[in-house]
């Protein structure tokens, strides 16, 4: 008697070698343009964050958490709900932070630093390739099911702020944000997408 099993039927072999084939598709390496073209076509969302800010003068992370809108291609909406209220709403080159009654009106544009850093989730969120490269050397690895975009500032004074941003997600979702500076300090939010109301 053969060591080997012979397979049962040709139906069932080649239900195999489709099931062989639709994973190695699935895993297949995902490039940037694929993301960025998967990205671009959800043109506003809805998502709920945990945003943990590991300071080396503190024994414990910060840890904050609240809502976030984006709506394509230049609104970006942050609300912290917890611990304290707060509202970061970017809208084009306007920055306007509000913390209880006090009111901060900023143009980006003044804040090299800051904008580079709310213009990567911004970008990636649009899918905008382009603006990604005006300030980031682009380096993604994994496939469509799970991946992983790491963004290095091109400009030095950047640089010296933000070391990189490493951000991960599937298909066409950002789950997460870690925003490693220069000095060892790091943000890491975890995002989770809101579904649409029925």
């Amino acid at each position: 008697m053969s060591k080997f099993v012979q397979p049962r039927s040709r139906s069932g072999w080649l239900a195999g070698l489709v099931l062989l084939l639709s994973q190695a598709v699935q895993a297949a390496p995902l490039s940037i343009s694929q993301l960025m073209d998967s990205l671009a076509k959800h043109p506003q969302g809805a998502a709920t964050f945990t945003e943990k800010k590991f300071i080396s003068i503190l024994d414990q992370p910060v840890e904050s958490s609240g809502e976030l809108l984006f709506i394509a291609p230049a609104r970006l909406e942050k609300r912290t709900l917890k611990p304290k209220p707060e509202t970061m709403v970017l809208d084009g080159d306007t920055l306007t932070l509000e913390r209880g009654r006090r009111k901060h009106v900023l143009q980006l544009s003044d804040y090299p630093e800051v904008a580079a850093m709310i213009e990567s989730i911004r970008a990636t969120l649009a899918g905008d390739r382009q603006a990604l490269e005006r300030a980031y050397h682009l380096a993604l690895d994994g496939s469509a099911e799970r991946w992983t975009l790491v963004l290095t500032p091109l400009d030095p004074k950047v640089g010296a702020v933000i070391a990189r941003i490493r951000m991960e997600g599937a298909k066409d979702v950002v789950r997460s944000v870690e925003i490693l500076q220069a000095d060892g300090d790091r943000s890491l939010m975890t995002i989770e997408k809101r579904a649409p109301p029925q």
